[in-house]
């Protein structure tokens, strides 16, 4: 009987960890710049390839086959469209437009380069982002957002309950 407790234990015991480690973790990562030589606040997104393909595929009914040779060709107009229903910039209270500069692969990371011109950051008062990227298919995912602006640094991290970081300067 103590034999049977033991191999009991050990199974449930592994099984734990097996299930623990094979348990994958939904992140991306925003950093937020204002770029004096530019005049612009500058954002690059880092979101996991695999992710942001099932996010989109499964949403527009496609297979677009992100970062292969299979790639399709309107992949870009799917994720720049994602992207601008998902995230949203607010600048002292008002959304503000920004414009999808592309993308580019870099091992299982997908980078977002966004970017607002002409920004005097002498009228800024606050600068909100409101990002559910992702939380309509992977309700544990969160995005962590990095402010650099005027001297201000700071981070949020954002959930399905919490989608919105608030930076007043």
């Amino acid at each position: 009987m103590k034999k049977h407790l033991k191999i009991l234990f050990f199974l449930v015991l592994v099984g734990g960890l097996f299930s623990f480690a094979m348990h994958k973790y939904y992140v991306s990562t925003t950093n937020v710049n204002y770029s004096s030589k530019d005049k612009s606040i500058q954002i690059i997104s880092r979101i996991f390839i695999d992710d942001i393909e099932q996010t989109i595929n499964e949403r527009y009914g496609i297979n677009c086959q992100l970062d292969s040779d299979k790639e399709l060709k309107e992949a870009h107009s799917y994720l720049k469209k994602y992207i601008t229903q998902k995230f949203k910039l607010y600048i002292n209270g008002k959304e503000t437009p920004y414009n999808f500069l592309g993308k580019e692969y870099e091992l299982d990371e997908m980078k977002c380069y966004l970017e607002v011109p002409n920004i005097n950051i002498a009228t800024i008062k606050s600068i909100a982002i409101e990002n559910t990227l992702l939380f309509d298919m992977f309700p544990e995912q969160q995005n962590i957002i990095h402010f650099k602006l005027n001297e201000k640094v700071k981070s949020f991290v954002l959930s399905r309950d919490n989608t919105k970081a608030l930076l007043k300067i």
